[in-house]
Parts: structure tokens; C-alpha cells; sequence
């Protein structure tokens, strides 16, 4: 009876790593379409490089505004209610950017998907660390970062494809089924949660959300109308003082939006550090991609999909091998061979040139996803498992905030530094692609992933230096 019992937790946690891995694959597989479709969307909407990221950052910046509030609300409500409530959000607002006929109502319609992401994204963790032991949690995590991967995957290839055929609207819609079969399954397989008695930090929560958008958007604003832009300067230095009143509260707070107590633990925050690093340096090199094979080899959409195929590939199937990896040996090292691994990929990329064989583009981009499948399962198992279960949703959300700050903030970056580089090159201001003089971007693109080196090989010295404390 009990094997019995024991086979029939084994499939119920399966199945719910489904849910919870097929709702991570929508997500990163609408983030990976929207990627490719950058450049068509610049030129169909008639807008520049600087603005068209808005696409994209509008998404990020609302994920890192909610994510704490929605890991928080999962601890206090459940974290399974929180998922299939975001579901429902993604889902319904996927449809509406499908069907907006504007920039303006594209951007709108991607912020209310960016907080069903962050409904879901937040708890995802928190779910699989509920369900799942110490000694195979590793592996599940890695199978995660596989959902991602995949997405990536399928997400330039099926991209490139729509894009030859339909309108760029038509990319959204995929999203639709997936969502609509998610959430049903959720219904019956998510584990229901018991309601947590403590009180939501409103305050807190709202203080972070100003904070964080008015921040972020600031200096994506800036790339267009200058730093010293009064306007600019007012809402960076508001949102300094909303975070620093933010801080401040959290610490006097009996029930905190976020428990800055869990920081005091140096190995959870140091894998905090190296996670941010490490997204930081792979969604900017992401922004500058499809630039550099549409724009600059000449290639076509679907033709750009399929190369950026090959990174996500990788991932997928070596990220649940290295997470398993991970469980049976010290994953410090796996963590610590991750990311030298990926500062190697980056110097490569940072040799490449408008002239480039694009087998040497495969060659570099592949050692940076070898890099990231070595990295992502045994630092999120770390991550994961520095916390008690009654903080697993907050700690999930934290996680995924890093994930997402990261994001935005390799964004922003690459995108300052880029056109900072390009501007000097070129001898005047500069924020977009400059039509008939590639050797612009690529003098751009290539200082961009020397800065990315460095980046990254702060999260590995910072390793080394923890292997080597432990070990002394």
C-alpha cells in the first residue's frame, strides 16, 4: 500500500510540474516571439530602435513592480490560486495585443500580461520546492529552466515563420490555447493551499511598484530625450525615495511585503548576486541578437529564428542532465564553471564583425548557453533551498525578481551603452540602426559584450571566493 501511495504522489507531482512548466513555456515563448519580431515591428509601426523596446521593457519593468506583491499574496491566499489567476490574466491579455491596432494599445495590453506573468512567475517555485524533496529538486527546477529554454526554442523559429506569413498581431496568439489548457488543468491537478492569517503590506506594495517603474522607465525614457531631461531627473530621484521609504518600512513592519531577514543568510544572497549577474549579461546580449543577424548578415526573419534556435536547444537538453548533476556533487562548482563558462562566450561574440561566418555566431552563442544550462538549475536549487516552506512563496518571488531585474536592467544597459557606442562612432547622437553603415553597430555591439565579460566574471569571482571560504 505504501509504494502504492508513494506512485501516486510521484504522478501527481509530474503532473503538476506540467502545469507549472507549460505555463513557463507560454510565458517565454511570447517573450522570445516578441523578440525576433523586434525589427519588423520598427519598421511596420514606424518607430525607432529606442522606442520599439518599449515592447519589451513595458513587460519586464510590470513583472519586476508585482513580483513581490504577488509571491506574498501566494503565501497569505495560496500559491496555487495566485498561478491560475495570472494564467487567466496572460491569457485574456495575449488576446488583446493580438487585436490592438496601435503602439500605443500594444504597450498598455502588454503591461496587464506582464502582471499575469508576474502572478504566476512568482509562485512557480515556491510550488515545485513545496512538492518536491531536497534530493530531487534539482532536477525539477532543471526542468524548468528547460521550459524556458524550449520556449526560447520554438519561440524565433515559429516567430520568424508568422512573421513571413501574417501580421506581426498574429505572434500573440499562440499564447491562447496553451493558456486556456493550462489553466484547466490546474483546476484539477494544482494542490490546494491552506490560508495563511497574516495581513498583505499594502503600503509596501505600492511604494515598490512606484519605485520600480518610475526607475526603470525613466531611463528607458532617457535614451531618447537625455539624462539631464528635467522630467527625467524628477522621476529618478521620486523613485529613489519611494524604494528608501519602501526599505525603511519593510524593516519596521511586523508582516513585511519583503522579510529583509532572509538577506542575512550569505549564501542565499550571494546566489542572489550571481543569478542577477548572470540574466543581466544574457538578456542584453539577447536585445543586440536579432539586430545583428536581420540587420547586419542580411538574413530573414525565419532565418534569424532558426539560428537563435540554437542557444535555447542546448538548454533544453542539458539543463535537466547538469541539474541532476547538481543534486550529487557541490553545486558551488557547477555554478562556478557556469559562469566562466559564459564570460568565454561573451569575450567570443565581442570578436564578431559585420564580415562574420555565421558559424562562428553558432559556435560563440553555444558556449554561452552550455555556460547558462551549468548555472541556472544548481543556483536555483541553492536559491530555493536556503528558505523555510512558510517563506517559499516570497523567496520564489524574490528569485524570480532578480530574474526579471536582471532582464530589465541587461535591457536598459545594452541598449545606453550601444547607443552611447554607436554615437561616438558615428560622430553625432544616435538611437537607432543606422541604415548602409553596419560597422556602426557592430562597433557598438562588440564594446557592449567586452562590458558583459566583466559582468559576468564578478558572479564567478564571487563563487571562487565562497569555494574557497567554505573550504578554508
Amino acid at each position: 500500500m505504501a509504494k502504492n501511495f508513494t506512485e501516486s504522489e510521484d504522478k501527481k507531482r509530474m503532473v503538476v510540474l506540467l502545469v507549472v512548466v507549460a505555463m513557463t513555456f507560454m510565458a517565454t515563448l511570447d517573450s522570445s516571439i516578441v523578440n525576433v519580431a523586434l525589427p519588423v515591428l520598427s519598421s511596420k509601426l514606424d518607430i525607432s530602435l529606442s522606442s520599439v523596446e518599449w515592447v519589451v521593457a513595458s513587460y519586464s519593468i510590470v513583472i519586476c513592480s508585482t513580483l513581490l506583491f504577488f509571491g506574498r499574496l501566494g503565501d497569505i491566499i495560496g500559491k496555487s490560486k495566485v498561478f491560475q489567476t495570472g494564467t487567466i490574466i496572460f491569457t485574456v491579455a495575449s488576446m488583446l495585443c493580438g487585436i490592438s491596432n496601435s503602439f500605443t494599445s500594444l504597450i498598455i495590453y502588454r503591461f496587464i500580461q506582464g502582471v499575469g506573468a508576474s502572478a504566476y512567475m512568482a509562485n512557480n517555485h515556491g510550488i515545485i520546492t513545496e512538492l518536491f524533496p531536497r534530493e530531487s529538486r534539482g532536477k525539477a527546477l532543471g526542468i524548468l529552466v528547460t521550459a524556458v529554454a524550449i520556449g526560447n526554442m520554438l519561440g524565433p523559429s515559429v516567430g520568424g515563420f508568422i512573421l513571413s506569413i501574417f501580421n506581426w498581431s498574429a505572434i500573440f496568439f499562440i499564447n491562447i490555447p496553451i493558456g486556456i489548457i493550462v489553466f484547466l488543468l490546474g483546476i484539477k491537478f494544482l494542490p490546494e493551499n491552506k490560508k495563511n492569517p497574516e495581513k498583505m503590506d499594502k503600503t509596501g506594495a505600492l511604494l515598490q511598484f512606484l519605485g520600480t517603474t518610475l526607475f526603470f522607465g525613466s531611463l528607458i525614457t532617457a535614451q531618447q530625450v537625455g539624462l539631464s531631461n528635467p522630467y527625467i531627473l524628477t522621476s529618478i530621484l521620486l523613485s529613489f525615495i519611494f524604494i528608501v521609504l519602501f526599505l525603511v518600512l519593510e524593516k519596521k513592519q511586523a508582516q513585511p511585503l519583503l522579510d529583509l531577514e532572509i538577506f542575512k543568510n550569505m549564501q542565499f544572497s550571494l546566489n542572489l548576486v550571481c543569478a542577477l549577474t548572470s540574466f543581466v549579461c544574457i538578456a542584453a546580449s539577447s536585445i543586440l541578437i536579432p539586430f545583428y543577424l536581420q540587420n547586419t548578415l542580411k538574413l530573414s526573419p525565419i532565418q534569424a529564428g532558426m539560428f537563435m534556435m540554437l542557444s535555447p536547444l542546448i538548454l533544453a537538453v542539458c539543463s535537466p542532465i547538469f541539474g541532476g548533476i547538481s543534486d550529487k556533487i557541490e553545486s558551488e562548482k557547477i555554478i562556478l564553471v557556469g559562469l566562466f563558462t559564459m564570460s568565454v562566450g561573451f569575450f567570443l561574440m565581442s570578436r564578431l564583425s559585420q564580415h562574420s561566418i555565421i558559424i562562428f555566431f553558432a559556435m560563440f552563442i553555444s558556449t554561452i548557453a552550455v555556460g547558462q544550462a551549468l548555472f541556472q538549475p544548481a543556483n536555483n536549487a541553492l536559491i530555493m533551498s536556503t528558505c523555510p516552506k512558510s517563506k517559499l512563496g516570497v523567496v520564489g518571488s524574490i528569485n524570480s525578481l532578480v530574474r526579471n531585474l536582471g532582464q530589465i536592467i541587461g535591457i536598459t544597459i545594452s541598449t545606453t551603452l550601444l547607443y552611447s557606442f554607436m554615437s561616438y562612432k558615428a560622430g553625432y547622437r544616435v538611437y537607432d540602426y543606422v541604415s548602409n553603415n553596419d560597422e556602426i553597430f557592430v562597433y557598438g555591439m562588440r564594446n557592449v559584450y567586452l562590458i558583459l565579460v566583466v559582468i559576468c566574471l564578478l558572479g564567478a569571482i564571487l563563487t571562487a571566493c565562497r569555494i574557497f571560504k567554505q573550504k578554508k
